[in-house]
């Protein structure tokens, strides 16, 4: 199934529903792929803070205090 893109004009009321373009797809996979690498990112470092915070005895919420 292609994917499709919705456009509101909020001044007509009008919604016209298209196929996206090979340009569009194209961009929405590369922001995709991006924010899960940075969805992996995150994650990684809230594991290694996690991991230093047992090494030091210190619970999570002890350690951001710290942080923050």
């Amino acid at each position: 199934m292609q994917p499709t893109i919705k456009i509101h004009d909020l001044t007509t009321g009008e919604i016209v529903e298209r196929e996206m373009t090979s340009d569009e797809i194209k961009n929405y996979d590369a922001t995709i792929a991006r924010n899960a690498a940075q969805d992996k990112e995150l994650a990684d470092k809230e594991i290694a803070k996690a991991a230093i915070a047992a090494r030091l005895g210190l619970t999570a919420d002890e350690l951001a205090t710290l942080l923050a």
